[in-house]
């Protein structure tokens, strides 16, 4: 069984759908937090609006972090923290959708922070930048985090090169590979990974993160 194989029941369509459902959730989510909320009240209504999609389980717990701790590591505890009306926060969740595994993650700002803004779009212009150069390259997952690294300093920033991807697929895609995508010592395959990309603030002030499926379609 090779790293990159899908199961026998695997649907590129069910795989994009379980993606668009975790995509609207997560922009649907972050229109919900204010000001004066903490990262409980945010469970408490990403468990209260999952009621509404066709979510079946959630192959990881989500992570919603807020201001300082947007900087945290996935299984990092998170500090006492209340949003303010400037502030930066990020969602990250990992839901079963037709038995095939979304995993999608955006950060967003509340008020007009300057560095809050910049910081969110860079996220997104790296994460393009590492999939342009993978489908140009056909780099391993290695070289594609080596690539990130270099861009985000250029912009900048720290990579947090220990959040670096996974696998994704139908559930569950740990029968293939448990491991990062920085692991992946092949050509990277479409549609088979999550890439991650979680930026940290020279001073490791905040963070802003973002994961999509890496794909040519």
């Amino acid at each position: 069984m090779a790293i990159q194989d899908f199961g026998e029941n695997f649907d590129l369509k069910k795989l994009f759908h379980a993606r668009d459902v975790a995509r609207d959730l997560t922009f649907e989510l972050s229109t919900l937090l204010s000001p004066g909320m903490n990262e409980e009240d945010a469970h408490k209504l990403y468990k209260e609006i999952s009621l509404k999609y066709p979510i079946e389980k959630q192959w990881h717990p989500p992570k919603l972090r807020l201001g300082p701790n947007t900087i945290c590591n996935f299984k990092d505890p998170s500090i006492p923290y209340t949003l303010k009306e400037d502030d930066i926060f990020f969602i990250d969740i990992g839901p079963v959708v037709d038995g095939h595994e979304a995993d999608y993650g955006e950060t967003f700002t509340l008020g007009h922070n300057p560095e809050y803004q910049r910081i969110c779009e860079t996220q997104r212009k790296i994460f393009q930048e590492v999939a342009q150069f993978w489908k140009v390259s056909g780099s391993s997952g290695a070289s594609l985090y080596e690539f990130a690294a270099k861009r985000a300093h250029a912009h900048g920033y720290i990579l947090n090169l220990n959040q670096d991807g996974h696998r994704i697929g139908d559930f569950p895609h740990h029968v293939f590979f448990r491991g990062g995508l920085a692991e992946c010592e092949e050509r990277v395959v479409s549609n088979a990974w999550i890439l991650e990309i979680h930026l940290w603030d020279p001073q490791k002030r905040f963070g802003a993160f973002y994961e999509d499926i890496l794909t040519n379609a």
